[in-house]
């Protein structure tokens, strides 16, 4: 894979101007989702290509936490995207979106348990198989979590990963949500995190209702995932990380304010890599 670096920003319609005439950006990523697959591809995306700025393709609902296999159509369509796109990578969810036809509307978490794990490891091959480029496995956020896991998130993680060729899409925002949530001890995540099987990160911005912090992609990112990306940083050194924009956009400086509240992240983490390097 194409090593992606810096600072990125996911690629919305409403977000194209911006991203077209932004400085600095390292790379984004498309929802394969908001595209046609028949139809011609947004012409800002035609310029960021030919103007070679990676592109990540990005997916919601292949379903790899099924117990159905990913659906060949699905996956012919992610293939094909991704070789329009010119993509470094394809990156999916680790999460249960739909059975027997019925789609649940939302990212929902699996059972962290060996059957699950088995399911998973399968459904990952065949996807891996049908993509012409490397697949990326995202850690969720969710309101709930299945009784009486197996494993602890960080030691799901590192299962997933011993057990299939995929990389890891750690998304450090959806991590800061269930350590508030449920309590999931997000040191133990990050410190199991292997950088060589890391494509990159997210970092997305949420709010607190009703006693749950709700990653809502439409709020400026708290001061939490961004200390997650610099410890994350200080412990395996720089990575490429991502901002999730999908709704309430805000003026293009508060927005440029937010990716540079990353790179300001990222820095410190670096700054901390380094001198534990030279200790």
């Amino acid at each position: 894979m194409k090593q992606l670096s810096g600072v990125g920003l996911g690629w919305r319609r409403q977000l194209a101007h911006y991203i077209d005439t932004a400085e600095g950006l390292g790379f984004v990523e498309v929802l394969a989702e908001h595209l046609n697959p028949k139809g011609p591809l947004p012409v800002p995306l035609v310029r960021l290509r030919e103007r070679g700025v990676p592109v990540v393709l990005h997916a919601v609902s292949l379903g790899l936490g099924s117990a159905e296999p990913p659906e060949p159509r699905r996956l012919e369509t992610l293939a094909h995207l991704a070789e329009r796109l010119g993509a470094v990578c394809v990156s999916e969810h680790l999460a249960f979106v739909r059975a027997g036809g019925v789609e649940s509307g939302h990212l929902l978490p699996l059972p962290r348990t060996e059957e699950m794990l088995e399911v998973l490891a399968e459904n990952v091959r065949r996807a891996e198989a049908a993509l012409p480029v490397p697949l990326a496995l995202e850690n969720i956020a969710s309101l709930f979590e299945w009784p009486s896991p197996a494993f602890s998130e960080a030691r799901w993680l590192a299962r997933v990963l011993a057990r299939t060729k995929a990389l890891l899409l750690l998304d450090v925002a959806n991590l800061h949500a269930n350590a508030l949530n449920h309590g999931t001890d997000a040191a133990e995540v990050l410190a199991a995190v292997p950088r060589e099987r890391l494509a990159y990160v997210h970092v997305a911005g949420g709010v607190k209702h009703g006693g749950l912090y709700h990653d809502t992609h439409a709020h400026a990112v708290p001061e939490g995932p961004l200390e997650l990306l610099e410890s994350l940083v200080a412990r395996v050194g720089p990575v490429p990380a991502l901002l999730e924009r999908d709704d309430h956009y805000p003026p293009p400086e508060a927005l440029t304010a937010e990716l540079d509240a990353l790179r300001g992240a990222l820095a410190r983490g670096e700054a901390r890599w380094r001198e534990a390097r030279a200790a």
